[in-house]
């Protein structure tokens, strides 16, 4: 390996050097944060070391049922995130590909990631009656809003010529949505729903503390409010790694569902 070739534009790097460099700005990160720590440069009360951040799993472990609350959390992502594919992709079907519906609905449609929904939690309380369901509900439209436009890009996206094609072909119209439109959608689109994972971690936390009984998200709060700034970063680097596992996970289904990306 060269050394231009680790700046060199939207490049790629074999396995070994990209793990090797991986690992050293890990440890670079972490030497950074902890003399951070060392020399005072910020205040133990704002930005905790990482020797007292990972210290503190252990209390949230054994005090604050950290695995317990953790598991909740991980329930409702996958509810409101099912929830949210269930609805989301066929309606975006529907819009998609029929332009009566799209005119009468899609500008209204793609209005509605605009909307502030922390702010509309009192609807959902008065909806749903606080409880899981009302978190789930809540969830899944964070992630509904987003996930239809996609889908309708992702119409748009598919090639004329298979289209044209499948016509020749002789097939009608549902025969060319299953065989052409579908599978072209259905490779790009869980690329999509990876991404949209993060705004179900982000909107969790809102959606625990409506009613402070469970999860990662209300035990961040509660951790804040007792000034643990320590065991708030812990949660927070907690949910990155579900995050990241999750990201991990979509990853080895679309190997599994879209073959043909992968050989």
């Amino acid at each position: 390996m060269k050394f231009s070739d680790l700046f060199e534009l939207r490049g790629t790097l074999e396995k070994k050097p990209s793990t090797i460099i991986a690992i050293m700005g890990f440890i670079l990160l972490m030497l950074t944060w902890q003399s951070m720590s060392w020399f005072k440069w910020v205040p133990e009360s704002l930005l905790p070391s990482p020797v007292s951040v990972f210290s503190s799993f252990k209390e949230l472990h054994f005090k604050e049922e950290l695995v317990r609350n953790c598991l909740y959390s991980i329930k409702l992502n996958m509810f409101g995130y099912a929830e949210a594919i269930a609805i989301a992709v066929p309606l975006g079907f529907i819009i998609g590909l029929f332009p009566v519906v799209r005119v009468a609905t899609d500008k209204y449609i793609k209005a509605l990631r605009f909307l502030p929904l922390a702010a509309a939690t009192g609807l959902f309380i008065s909806w749903f009656h606080i409880g899981d369901n009302m978190k789930v509900q809540f969830l899944a439209a964070s992630i509904i809003v987003y996930l239809i436009p996609v889908v309708i890009q992702r119409i748009d996206d598919t090639e004329n010529v298979y289209v044209h094609t499948a016509f020749t072909l002789g097939a009608n119209k549902f025969q060319t949505i299953f065989t052409v439109f579908f599978p072209s959608v259905l490779s790009r689109i869980i690329d999509d729903i990876r991404i949209l994972v993060a705004i179900s971690w982000t909107y969790i936390t809102i959606a625990e503390a409506l009613n402070m009984t469970n999860g990662i998200g209300m035990l961040a709060v509660q951790c804040g409010r007792k000034c643990r700034i320590d065991m708030v970063f812990a949660i927070l680097l907690l949910i990155a790694a579900l995050g990241f596992i999750q990201d991990i996970l979509f990853k080895e289904i679309d190997k599994v569902v879209n073959k043909h990306k992968y050989s």
